[in-house]
């Protein structure tokens, strides 16, 4: 059902979609440092954030980790998979290994990006995760051959750096 909740309780993004959720619950999935990120942000934004790992550790930064700790309304579920989302017109709860429910107003996905530039491969070069290499002005190793949004290499991701790419 993730495609039919995307806008409907499933997010990609929290410092995008967060404040929808002011005052609600959430979960967050992943393990990487993006993942910490996302749950640190809510965690100052909403009432409660469940925090699901399919590990028993994180492969983000263990500080990050720690401060998620601290903060009252996070709630760690480890060693788990989120298995079934539920709703009707919107998400209203998801099942982690077909034995747990919990109720949430979102789930904020952030296991990971995998660009789609492959087919590029043999005309521009691309990093070693598949971002098209480029600097600041856009530029990519062929002349006359530019590339914007979030297919390239930069430090944030958001609509509104790839807005600002395709002004340049």
């Amino acid at each position: 059902n993730e495609d039919k909740f995307i806008g409907r309780g499933i997010s990609y993004c929290a410092t995008c979609d967060g404040a929808l959720y002011k005052g609600k619950t959430v979960a967050v999935v992943g393990g990487g440092s993006g993942a910490l990120y996302e749950a640190e942000y809510l965690a100052d934004v909403v009432e409660k954030v469940y925090r699901i790992h399919r590990r028993s550790e994180f492969r983000g930064e263990e500080k990050l980790v720690e401060e998620l700790k601290k903060k009252g309304n996070v709630e760690f579920i480890l060693d788990s998979n989120v298995t079934k989302l539920n709703g009707e017109e919107k998400l209203e709860s998801i099942e982690i290994n077909h034995e747990k429910t919990l109720a949430v107003d979102c789930l904020f996905v952030a296991i990971g990006r995998v660009p789609s530039n492959i087919e590029f491969k043999n005309l521009i070069n691309l990093d070693e995760k598949g971002y098209i290499e480029a600097s600041e002005d856009c530029k990519t190793n062929v002349e006359g051959i530019f590339v914007a949004g979030d297919n390239r290499t930069k430090q944030t991701r958001q609509i509104v750096t790839a807005t600002a790419d395709g002004a340049v």
